[in-house]
């Protein structure tokens, strides 16, 4: 059996009824049966259900956003304009499954989820941060993802609600939010505190994944 080309299958069926379905296990075996395949495989592709499915959906996309920035040459790019670019990017990309993509992000807000949350939200910023050609290590390669992680968290909610063309608020929103990190010398206070109010489990994953490049997903 093809568990990966399956699980590539489903993913999107499920996507297609997250909206009206939520992130619920119901959607995901409505996504399997939409796939071709019975209901009961849904738990063979996703032994997990709906964790396991956010994990590998946050992957696909990571995935996508880093091939996506290879082919934009980000080396001739200012370091401010290479994070924002991979943010755009990201969100972009997601468009198509914004409604899809809310209510992931309402799943993964709930108290039981939250940790899984800012997994997916680390693998995010760590793998822009990648794209971007980042080379910092210890404490700086650290407080780089914590600024990011608050840039993106805050630019998602406001993409959520924007109804610009194009999404044209947004990224006018995300270059005000890059611009007041680099203007106030009080963001490495809050990096810190964002830092350490991360559980442990999620710097356990970077000591673990240091130096290796996301697995390629699609969506």
């Amino acid at each position: 059996m093809d568990l990966e080309g399956m699980r590539q299958k489903i993913l999107p069926a499920t996507l297609e009824r997250v909206p009206v379905r939520g992130w619920t296990s119901a959607a995901l075996k409505a996504g399997a049966v939409d796939a071709g395949y019975d209901a009961a495989m849904a738990l063979n592709a996703f032994p997990g259900e709906m964790v396991e499915l956010a994990e590998y959906f946050n992957a696909c996309a990571d995935r996508r956003m880093i091939e996506e920035l290879e082919r934009r040459g980000l080396a001739t790019m200012k370091v401010r304009d290479r994070i924002s670019t991979a943010v755009r990017v990201r969100l972009e990309q997601i468009a198509p499954r914004r409604a899809a993509y809310a209510r992931l992000l309402a799943y993964l807000a709930m108290p039981h989820n939250v940790g899984i949350g800012l997994k997916c939200l680390y693998r995010t910023v760590d793998a822009m941060w990648y794209a971007a050609g980042d080379t910092s290590t210890d404490y700086n390669f650290y407080t780089k993802r914590a600024l990011l992680a608050g840039v993106y968290s805050t630019t998602v909610l406001y993409w959520l609600n924007d109804n610009s063309e194009g999404f044209q608020d947004s990224w006018t929103f995300l270059d005000r939010r890059i611009a007041d990190i680099m203007r106030f010398p009080q963001s490495l206070e809050r990096a810190r505190k964002f830092l350490q109010d991360l559980p442990f489990s999620v710097l356990q994953y970077r000591t673990r994944t240091k130096g290796k490049r996301p697995e390629s997903r699609r969506v």
